[in-house]
């Protein structure tokens, strides 16, 4: 009998995907053939997560801390978050604010699922993380792009965004420091935003998962400016404490709409793990010299992957002032960006993200991640430029 075709919900043709993964498994099947392929495709640190993090999430494995939690998360670890939030941010936030989650990525999910209709408009970020069009267009919203610009130090411009705006706009969506440009807003961007949001009644959604990887920048909260009421912040561990696969991330919003994420979460996972969450208010309480070691390592790298693409024909690179990645112009060698991920990667051996992986205005750029080590990057940027080098780039 002939396999009968999947007949799947017209909703999955709305749904995309983070094409980094799709990446790694390519790189890591050139490594299965005995290739040496450098990683600067996967977006997360490097770093092992702190000895005392994994201490306290043994401990609470071997006290018996294995079973379910409250959908809304460890009151213990929502306290600690509300607690760091305040202190850091300078923003009073409450712990019936706070709904821990399984990853940052519910914290898309969840809010956008529970807030976006048919008919509904949301504004978000081009470059940038694939998952906010994805879930948008997911949920039965139009995605708007707003274009971020090199010239602007891929800065969210408040002008073109007034622009974008129209009755129909339900949401705006920031991240800072952002993820592919490594770009960071402004206090006073931030502030205009909020203003702007509140003054339209629009909600503002704040992507601040790469808050404390900064370099010479300062990080600003629109909960500094704007209505309460109407802001939802992502943040979590996977990045600052190295924590990528324990899935433990978290959103603050109003205190009824955070019920509201609750109950999705009830219907999904219904809580995160339990170990993971004690882990965390160690992460949070105890001591942070590994998150400052962490930081002022990417800085290094950070110097260093600049300067080497800036040496190489055809391509150039502004410094990032957050995050871990570097967000480089390629149109000078005269490849479209995903044709040059692809022979980097089978040609080269060095694993990168074309800028279209980001969005249609990610084109004529590709993202590579410095969360690896100084002796891999420069044998990368070495590969990088001999490869290109052979190529004769169009412009220089």
């Amino acid at each position: 009998m002939a396999a009968r075709p999947l007949a799947l919900a017209r909703r999955m043709e709305r749904l995309g995907t983070e094409t980094a993964f799709e990446v790694l498994a390519r790189a890591k099947e050139l490594e299965r053939q005995g290739r040496s392929i450098v990683h600067l495709e996967i977006g997360e640190p490097d770093f092992d997560t702190p000895k005392h993090i994994i201490d306290a999430a043994c401990d609470a494995l071997r006290s018996g801390k294995t079973h379910y939690g409250p959908s809304t998360g460890l009151p213990e670890l929502r306290d600690a978050i509300a607690e760091d939030f305040t202190a850091r941010r300078g923003v009073k936030v409450n712990a019936d604010q706070v709904t821990v989650l399984a990853g940052g990525k519910p914290a898309i999910f969840f809010p956008f699922l529970a807030l976006l209709d048919e008919g509904d408009e949301a504004i978000y970020p081009n470059p940038g993380f694939p998952i906010y069009e994805s879930m948008i267009e997911f949920a039965g919203a139009k995605a708007v792009p707003l274009p971020l610009l090199e010239e602007n130090q891929f800065r969210t411009d408040v002008d073109e965004l007034k622009k974008r705006i129209t009755s129909k706009t339900k949401i705006v969506i920031i991240n800072s420091p952002h993820n592919p440009c490594g770009s960071v807003l402004e206090p006073d961007d931030v502030k205009r935003i909020a203003l702007l949001c509140a003054e339209r009644g629009i909600w503002l959604f704040t992507d601040e998962i790469y808050c404390r990887i900064l370099y010479d920048a300062k990080h600003a909260t629109p909960l500094m400016w704007g209505d309460k009421d109407r802001i939802i912040v992502l943040d979590g561990f996977s990045k600052t404490f190295a924590m990528t696969g324990w899935r433990l991330g978290y959103s603050i919003a109003p205190a009824d709409l955070a019920q509201r994420i609750a109950k999705l979460q009830t219907n999904c996972n219904s809580c995160p793990a339990t170990f993971s969450q004690v882990a965390g208010v160690a992460a949070l309480k105890g001591p942070q010299g590994d998150v400052d070691t962490m930081v002022a390592e990417f800085r290094k790298r950070r110097d260093l992957v600049v300067k080497g693409l800036n040496e190489i024909p055809g391509v150039s690179c502004i410094a990032p002032q957050g995050a871990f990645y570097a967000f480089a112009n390629v149109r000078g060698t005269g490849m479209a960006s995903r044709d040059l991920q692809r022979a980097l990667l089978d040609e080269a051996g060095v694993g990168t993200l074309s800028g279209t992986a980001f969005g249609a205005h990610g084109e004529g750029y590709i993202r590579l991640s410095y969360a690896n080590s100084q002796a891999n990057i420069t044998e990368a940027l070495r590969r990088m430029n001999q490869h290109i080098s052979s190529k004769k780039p169009v412009r220089t």
